[in-house]
């Protein structure tokens, strides 16, 4: 079965759209929801489940305490696995093989959103 053509033409156009690292105008609470919602099944999400996620997927806090965590945050979707697990309008999944877990839409500006929460655990190490 042939491959899609990479992630990169389409995930830079949405990394242009995004505000740069200092400029993020999202909403800190919403980027914690949809973590919540969408991210603890594999992610430690800091006062949702502090024993949760997969031994082998850094926490939240942990992304947070990176130098590079706001390149990291900013660019999750096209970093292994999330390529074939989120799905965002605009941006091609790279491959036609089905997801091994569930999928999860979120539109680009909720990129925003969770960027901002990641500054916000930032700011509190």
């Amino acid at each position: 079965m042939p491959r899609k053509a990479p992630l990169l033409p389409a995930a830079f156009a949405l990394l242009v759209a995004l505000p740069s690292p200092g400029e993020a105008a999202g909403d800190a609470e919403k980027g914690r929801q949809i973590a919540v919602d969408h991210c603890s099944r594999c992610h430690v999400v800091p006062d949702y489940d502090p024993y949760g996620g997969i031994d082998s997927t850094p926490s939240f806090r942990l992304l947070a305490r990176r130098d590079d965590y706001l390149e990291r945050f900013q660019t999750f979707f096209e970093r292994p696995p999330h390529p074939v697990v989120v799905r965002i309008p605009g941006v091609e999944p790279p491959t036609d093989d089905p997801a091994f877990v569930a999928t999860f839409q979120i539109q680009p500006e909720q990129v925003d959103d969770i960027v901002a929460y990641a500054k916000k655990l930032h700011a509190e190490q």
